[in-house]
């Protein structure tokens, strides 16, 4: 037996360590490359999900993902409101730094410069395949678009491999999908004509036809009638290509399903931008009635049904181990927010803000603070964590992650506290509500003087407008009900110092702001 031993070990020990160098080395290239996930849904607030506190609702398949990564309870969007928030997040930079970055109508131009770095890009550089799939709502051409040819410059003009959009939201025309910048299912015989000015000659209006209506409209959305569903501006031709609203989470459910099933053998990087909870709120009937909070609290309901299947997929195709998952919403929560479909009336004792103030659009915290959740099986261990991180900072942080080199931006890297490494994010954060800014730092929140309403008419949410500096202790007093700028001289000033130093003396003087 000695002697057999001693004649194989020359042979059996080489062979062995050869396999374990070959698996260690294969394991290395697998956590240099990991692939990358980014959930993104809209309008969803901060206390809409069962993992952050919600007792009215259960949302189990999300709750999987904070049950067993990060869950986040400072992580924020750039801002209040969707295309700021989305610009930031693609470029990681500061939305206000472009005086575009506002919500777009859907003939707007591309908002993302080709020459600008974005996330996409650096991804692609780096060996990633990338892929967008869902709502876009950053502009797309560079003017007037000609809808019935390849609409450019777009996703893929920006670094993304493969795109399978909406031009804009659900409750804007043109009401089509677009695939790598062609509208899906056209017919060269029945042409789009866009226009958000004047309706086409003979076609029916939500504020003149009421009758053609399945949802009545509240404010704004009056225009060109879709699946009977009045929208924001006027749409004529492209029958064949206009999309089922109650099919649409299930159409681009199945779409990021089939890429990770087509792309598995590479590194990967899949924004799936979903377009719930925003109007028009048309759950598949499958859900209609589920959460008994109306339209919003069901298609909640589904896009965690949604975001449950697609987890199912990655697990069946052997991806969970080497995919880091982001899971986030662009801007807090609203209900009423164009169309009258119960939001308010079912909302029961649910709260979309859990204990914040305000909510979309607001500079208040439930504008801009959201749900944020990392995931990574066998890598992140299940923890909450209060760091402080921002959207914005997944740009750094990634590149980070994969060992590459990051673009001179405003995004910082968190990513130990991405990975639930360190308990430590971003110092600071500008967060904005349309074009208004102010400062999160530590635990304050200071907000500068601001004119306007101090409540929305229309949506029912405190904007965060007031003729005074406002500033929270937001550790103790995360409802804001405390204004402490009167009686904090010392941290106002120190806010406001930081505050400016960041948006610049141009922005002072224009503001004419002044402490007492």
């Amino acid at each position: 037996m000695k002697k057999m031993m001693k004649f194989l070990l020359p042979v059996f020990v080489p062979a062995c360590l050869t396999a374990c160098q070959a698996k260690s080395k294969g394991n290395a290239e697998v956590n240099e490359k990991p692939n990358v996930v980014i959930i993104y849904l809209d309008d969803l607030g901060y206390g809409d999900l069962s993992s952050y506190g919600a007792s009215e609702i259960a949302t189990p398949n999300i709750d999987n993902l904070a049950n067993n990564g990060v869950r986040f309870t400072n992580g924020y969007a750039s801002s209040a409101t969707c295309t700021p928030s989305r610009y930031a997040l693609l470029t990681g930079t500061y939305p206000w730094r472009n005086k575009d970055a506002k919500i777009l109508p859907g003939t707007a131009p591309l908002l993302i410069g080709t020459d600008q770095p974005t996330l996409p890009k650096m991804m692609k550089a780096n060996g990633y395949q990338t892929a967008v799939i869902g709502k876009w709502h950053l502009g797309l051409g560079t003017g007037v678009v000609n809808w019935n040819e390849r609409v450019t410059p777009g996703p893929n003009e920006v670094g993304f491999d493969e795109s399978y959009i909406m031009a804009a939201t659900q409750d804007r025309v043109p009401t089509v999908y677009i695939d790598n910048g062609h509208v899906a299912g056209l017919d060269p015989n029945d042409p789009i004509e866009i226009d958000y000015d004047h309706n086409f000659e003979g076609k029916p209006t939500g504020k003149e036809n009421p009758e053609l209506l399945s949802m009545k409209w509240h404010h704004g959305h009056n225009s060109s009638i879709v699946n009977g569903i009045p929208r924001i501006g006027f749409m004529k031709g492209g029958e064949s290509a206009k999309w089922s609203d109650i099919d649409m989470a299930d159409h681009f459910l199945e779409k990021v399903k089939d890429y990770v099933k087509t792309h598995k053998d590479q590194p990967f990087f899949l924004y799936y931008a979903m377009q719930q909870p925003h109007v028009p709120r048309t759950p598949h009937p499958r859900f209609v009635g589920k959460s008994g909070m109306g339209p919003r609290g069901d298609v909640i309901l589904e896009a965690d049904w949604c975001i449950g299947e697609f987890m199912k997929t990655m697990k069946e195709e052997g991806l969970l181990d080497n995919t880091l998952i982001v899971f986030s919403s662009d801007n807090g929560p609203v209900l009423n927010d164009g169309y009258y479909d119960d939001a308010v009336e079912k909302l029961g004792k649910h709260k979309p803000t859990g204990a914040l103030r305000g909510g979309k659009y607001s500079l208040f915290e439930a504008g801009t603070r959201v749900p944020f959740i990392t995931y990574w099986k066998g890598r992140v261990q299940s923890q909450e964590s209060d760091a402080l991180v921002c959207q914005m900072d997944l740009m750094k942080s990634i590149a980070s992650l994969i060992g590459a080199e990051a673009p001179k931006t405003d995004s910082e890297n968190v990513l130990p506290a991405l990975m639930g490494e360190s308990k430590t994010g971003r110092e600071s954060l500008i967060i904005e509500a349309t074009s208004r800014t102010a400062l999160r730092k530590g635990d304050w929140l200071m907000i500068p003087p601001y004119n306007g309403p101090a409540v929305s008419k229309q949506v029912n949410i405190e904007l965060g407008n007031s003729k005074e500096f406002q500033l929270y202790n937001l550790k103790e007093d995360i409802a804001q009900q405390n204004n402490l700028a009167a009686s904090n001289q010392a941290k106002l000033k120190e806010m406001y110092g930081e505050f400016i130093a960041v948006r610049g003396e141009k922005y002072k003087k224009t503001q004419k702001l002044k402490l007492k």
